[in-house]
């Protein structure tokens, strides 16, 4: 392939604009000498180099177009070498982050109006909303009312909104996540033990977190994760999918195994709507692979399925309470207080003055590892949204993971210390519904494949808008009642499960148990053993149940430096020789 340089266009790309004394974007020549500007032709053949000479014969628009784009190569090739340091002066990051993206700001807006994103936004809802509402009941148990449900979902709200309109990468969802919640009940019960008030010194760590987390902005700190692999990614991953997924099996066996709450009749009412409502989603995504409507009806259908299994879900459960009564089938539905207040009643602001001095100190000692968890919450997050299977296109660079990390770290370190200084849970990278918020918007061929991605603001904004309106006005707050959690229970499986799809670490599970000869053909078959790729996975596996058991022990507090250690295991696994270098290289490539 032919690489064809321009002796004016790189000249004008590496020279100040004052010394050519015109714009490094917009400038013109005189055509006598565009036309005598040699073109440069390196050609590689059998292992040479072969340079021929022609003369440019385009016109003056075209020339001006080469001559911008190999500026743009130009810049994009010293932007991506800034890229690959560790640390960069300060701000560099943050400003290439947002001069890339801003610019797109218009076009975020317009693209988000469509069936597509309306679809995306109704489905991802319900999927925000209930976790916040349960997280939201366990933190107001966990701090004796300190932070409860109406915190949980003002902070999902409003760091929501806030963060799709300010992000440098939009499609990335935050919100209350199962680490951060085990953090908090770890520090409510420190304080506890050291007789100091929870709130000031949860807003004491909050503002120390939130200057770690500005100094890793500003710093370009989020570039260390360029040294995480999918290794721990996968990790990550399936640990936040399984959450969904045990938690959502969960609930519907409680009902079968708490017979003093809940009638038989009420029970199989629960199974049958999250399974209705399961089952509804699954059938209907599945409908753009098949033959059966018309393409826009297909296309339609299976964009809508979440929602429409809400729906579907929630008259099976208003026909069961019509037909049997509100006694034998009523089901628990989603509920938010009636008054927009604080759970306790307190004023909003916290007052920093109520802690000790020392202990205002001694609170970056939490701060630290809530730093860590938020850190890698967020940027892993960004790395799965970011990959290049999905092929977004604004402001990035091809194959790169790392677009928009440093401009989205110094609004998140923003949203600490507002949250922090009102009582408000944290928010960070919220991986499964950002996961799942990325293959909404996905744009598919007739075969399934990823053609593009929808990148907007309008959806991940009207999400959470949504949310907030749920919390400030009665009419939606009504409709909510609605809706039985059961139904709930089973978009979680939903969205757990196809959370796993497309994961290697899932495939590799599932290869555990089939017959290699007949298997499916996978990247790694022909060149890896099977008791390798089994150790590897296994591996994998025991790492997510051992943090899953951490997570939900006293030592949760501790969870965030388990998922920082993973590259380390992972370089252990190499070291000892249980993982050859060679079969690592293919079972952990990006």
């Amino acid at each position: 392939m032919a690489l064809v340089y321009k002796t004016v266009a790189i000249a004008a790309a590496l020279l100040p604009s004052s010394t050519l004394g015109f714009s490094s974007t917009h400038f013109s020549l005189p055509s006598y000498i565009i036309a005598a500007v040699p073109i440069i032709d390196v050609h590689h053949h059998n292992g040479r180099r072969r340079v021929s000479r022609r003369m440019s014969c385009g016109s003056l628009s075209n020339v001006g177009v080469m001559m911008s784009a190999s500026t743009d190569a130009v810049n994009s090739e010293v932007e991506g070498n800034a890229e690959d340091r560790l640390f960069e002066p300060f701000g560099v990051g943050i400003k290439r982050d947002f001069k890339r993206r801003l610019p797109l700001y218009k076009s975020d807006i317009i693209d988000g109006l469509n069936a597509q994103s309306l679809a995306t936004t109704l489905f991802l809802f319900f999927a925000c909303l209930a976790p916040a509402i349960g997280f939201g009941g366990i933190l107001d148990v966990a701090t004796n009312g300190a932070m409860g449900t109406i915190e949980m979902v003002s902070s999902t709200a409003f760091c929501g909104v806030v963060y799709a309109l300010c992000s440098a990468q939009p499609i990335q969802l935050i919100g209350p996540m199962g680490p951060n919640l085990a953090f908090t009940i770890s520090l409510a019960q420190l304080a506890k033990k050291l007789s100091l008030p929870f709130l000031p010194l949860y807003a004491w760590t909050g503002l120390w977190t939130a200057a770690i987390l500005l100094l890793s902005a500003l710093t370009s700190a989020s570039n260390l994760v360029k040294y995480l692999t999918g290794f721990t990614d996968e990790i990550f991953s399936v640990l936040i999918s399984t959450i969904f997924l045990v938690g959502a099996v969960q609930e519907v066996a409680q009902t079968f195994l708490a017979p003093t709450a809940t009638t038989a009749t009420k029970a199989l009412l629960t199974l049958l709507c999250a399974s209705v409502t399961f089952g509804t989603s699954t059938i209907l995504k599945g409908l753009n692979k098949s033959v059966l409507f018309t393409k826009k009806v297909r296309t339609n259908l299976s964009n809508f399925a979440p929602a429409i299994g809400v729906g579907v879900g929630s008259l099976v459960a208003r026909a069961a309470r019509l037909n049997y009564g509100s006694a034998a089938a009523a089901l628990p539905a989603l509920s938010l207080p009636s008054k927009f207040a604080t759970t306790t009643g307190r004023p909003w602001l916290i007052n920093l003055l109520d802690l000790p001095v020392w202990a205002r100190c001694a609170a970056s000692l939490p701060a630290l590892l809530a730093a860590i968890l938020l850190y890698l919450d967020q940027n892993i997050t960004a790395r799965l949204v970011n990959n290049p299977r999905y092929r977004q296109t604004k402001g990035r660079d091809t194959n790169s993971l790392l677009d928009g990390m440093h401009g989205d770290m110094l609004v998140l370190s923003l949203l600490t210390a507002t949250t922090s200084i009102l009582g408000l849970p944290w928010m960070a990278g919220a991986t499964t519904r950002s996961a799942a918020h990325v293959r909404s918007l996905s744009l598919l061929d007739d075969e399934g494949n990823i053609q593009g991605t929808l990148e907007n603001r309008v959806s991940g904004a009207a999400i959470h808008a949504l949310i907030g309106a749920c919390v400030l006005l009665a009419k939606p707050r009504a409709l909510l009642s609605q809706v039985p959690l059961p139904v709930l229970s089973g978009i979680f499986m939903y969205l757990g499960l196809t959370s796993l799809q497309g994961l290697e670490l899932w495939d590799r599970f599932l290869g555990l148990f089939q017959d290699g000869e007949v298997a499916p053909e996978q990247r790694w078959s022909k060149t890896v053993p099977r008791g390798v790729t089994g150790v590897f996975t296994i591996v994998q596996m025991a790492c997510i149940y051992a943090m899953m058991k951490v997570k939900e022990s006293s030592y949760g507090v501790v969870f965030p430096l388990i998922i920082a250690l993973m590259p380390v295991l992972r370089f252990g696994l190499v070291k000892t020789g249980i993982i050859g270098k060679e079969f690592m290289d293919i079972l952990d490539k990006e």
